[in-house]
């Protein structure tokens, strides 16, 4: 009896141990910089948010978080270094709708299991996705892009911030939903996209209205229409796509991810440091600026983000099959 007590009682003083050793990491942690990887170039909607959530990181934690990108693959390179990553807490990722849901699907062979392979942290926020079109296109409005595209189609091209990232499945269901065949030329990050439509050189793109707002306002490009059910707070007189006799959804998000195996400690400990951030008024201001749309904090914590990416995997799987389009 007296050995089964004694059994009992080491069981316990590990269980014990562990905890506290826990609460210590979490209590030290973080003692040195730590690395946001973008997965995507500078510039890009995923970039300029990150840089805002990992500037109050910063502010929040004591320690420097420093914003890496690291483009190429549909968001995937960077995404893969963070998966393979010592799982200390020192090395998260931005990931999107594209990064971990849509690539799941798109890409024959995806470099990893968005929903097995990483330790979600929290979701941001969500953020509308716009059609734009470059600023001498003729049509002028939604429906007449859709009249022009059909017409054109064959000597038209459109950009995205590489092949699987939330920017070219926005374009995918849009060819799907109005019934085009259009070229795609894939950049390594949207900022580049951009450049090039700014520039004239390819035909549209569909963007994030974080950055596509300030060209939009700027008169660079022409705004044709937002792909959500209801208009973005930051471009009340752009019209959806819906209102305008199409019914096409595209938009992408924003969370952090770890890699597998990060101390529970750990990712409550940063989980707490990005909701606070996300509540400091300038980092708020700045996002609503911008047209993202904050989490609530019921959909803040690690729990709701690990059943958030399994939902949007299924979600986005239907509209990508049917579009049939597919990456090797």
């Amino acid at each position: 009896m007296r050995e089964k007590l004694s059994g009992v009682a080491f069981v316990a003083l590990l269980i014990l141990t562990g905890a506290l050793g826990g609460a210590a990491v979490a209590q030290n942690f973080p003692n040195h910089p730590m690395v946001l990887v973008v997965p995507f170039a500078a510039g890009g909607p995923q970039d300029v948010l990150g840089r805002i959530i990992g500037q109050g990181m910063s502010e929040v934690l004591g320690q420097q978080v420093l914003v890496e990108n690291v483009g190429g693959a549909g968001g995937m390179s960077g995404s893969v270094r963070v998966a393979q990553a010592t799982p200390d807490g020192y090395t998260m990722v931005l990931g999107s709708v594209g990064t971990h849901a849509q690539n799941q699907t798109l890409f024959k062979k995806p470099l990893y299991d968005a929903a097995a392979d990483f330790t979600p942290v929290a979701l941001i926020a969500e953020t509308p996705i716009t059609l734009l079109a470059r600023k001498d296109l003729p049509p002028r409005n939604f429906k007449e892009f859709v009249t022009y595209a059909k017409a054109n189609q064959a000597k038209m091209q459109y950009g995205s911030g590489g092949a699987g990232s939330a920017t070219h499945l926005g374009c995918v269901v849009l060819n799907y939903a109005i019934g085009v065949d259009v070229t795609h030329v894939p950049y390594r990050g949207n900022g580049p996209a951009m450049q090039d439509l700014v520039g004239g050189r390819i035909d549209y793109l569909c963007e994030a209205v974080v950055t596509a707002k300030p060209q939009i306002d700027g008169g660079t490009v022409k705004g044709m229409a937002i792909m959500t059910k209801e208009r973005a707070a930051v471009l009340p007189d752009l019209p959806t796509a819906l209102e305008q006799g199409t019914d096409v959804l595209a938009y992408t998000w924003s969370a952090i991810f770890l890699p597998k195996g990060v101390p529970d400690a750990v990712v409550q400990r940063l989980n707490g440091a990005i909701v606070k951030a996300m509540k400091t008024p300038s980092v708020r201001d700045r996002l609503a600026g911008l047209g993202a749309v904050m989490v609530t904090d019921d959909q803040a914590t690690p729990q709701y983000l690990g059943q958030f990416v399994k939902s949007e995997i299924v979600k986005w799987a239907a509209p990508i099959k049917a579009s049939g389009v597919s990456i090797d």
